[in-house]
């Protein structure tokens, strides 16, 4: 079996962007419609911000849905089909961009916001990224991320950090090569904050109405001064 990482998530999303869209649109996406959609939407605008950065927005539906409540949103994807098919829907300022760009210094920009949703799979590019992430917010600026939830999302496999299989169980048959991702723990998702000049000030688990299992896990932090 090949080492998994980061290059093939990558790889997946550019065989995908298509079905991901389609499925994205027309609501395929269970938990997502009775969940953890509002649930991202609810918690970025809880703070109020007036500028949001979204972080692998794909094709564009939060910065689209944050954008109609008078905020201004930059959308930030390495996946070009995402960024066109969210550059033609509207609602914010799309770009083309890695995390490893972002990394660098190559995205001049502040805001009070910047929210990740299901965007933060991998390791190494997460890593670097996060190390970058204080100097994008503004003074008493928030960083929002919500994730596979890690008691939810570790099944019967160790509860250790580690690269996992993908899957698109229960997707449409449109997709295929399925990314892999990396588990975090809960004490690793607290470090990788706390390590990078981040204090956590809120924790949301948003259950699923139908399980009452957590659907998601949600992380509010600011940097610290």
């Amino acid at each position: 079996m090949p080492k998994l990482n980061d290059e093939q998530i990558v790889d997946s999303w550019h065989i995908n962007a298509e079905p991901w869209i389609n499925a994205v649109r027309n609501g395929q996406i269970e938990s997502r419609t009775l969940v953890t959609d509002r649930a991202i939407i609810d918690a970025v605008l809880s703070y109020a911000p007036r500028s949001v950065l979204d972080i692998g927005c794909g094709e564009g539906w939060l910065a689209r849905a944050i954008a109609s409540e008078n905020v201004d949103v930059v959308g930030i994807d390495l996946i070009p089909a995402l960024v066109d098919a969210a550059q033609r829907a509207g609602g914010g300022d799309f770009r083309v961009m890695s995390y490893a760009e972002i990394a660098a210094g190559q995205l001049a920009l502040t805001v009070d916001a910047v929210a990740c949703n299901f965007s933060l799979l991998g390791k190494e590019a997460v890593d670097e990224l996060f190390r970058s992430i204080p100097s994008l917010l503004n003074p008493q600026g928030k960083v929002i991320v919500q994730t596979l939830h890690p008691i939810s999302a570790c099944g019967t496999l160790p509860y250790v950090d580690g690269w996992r299989e993908g899957s698109w169980a229960g997707f449409s048959t449109e997709f295929s090569n399925p990314a892999p991702w990396y588990f975090r723990t809960l004490g690793s998702w607290a470090a990788l904050f706390v390590n990078n000049g981040l204090r956590l000030c809120e924790i949301r688990e948003p259950p699923h109405p139908k399980t009452r299992v957590p659907a998601s896990i949600i992380f509010v932090a600011e940097k610290i001064a």
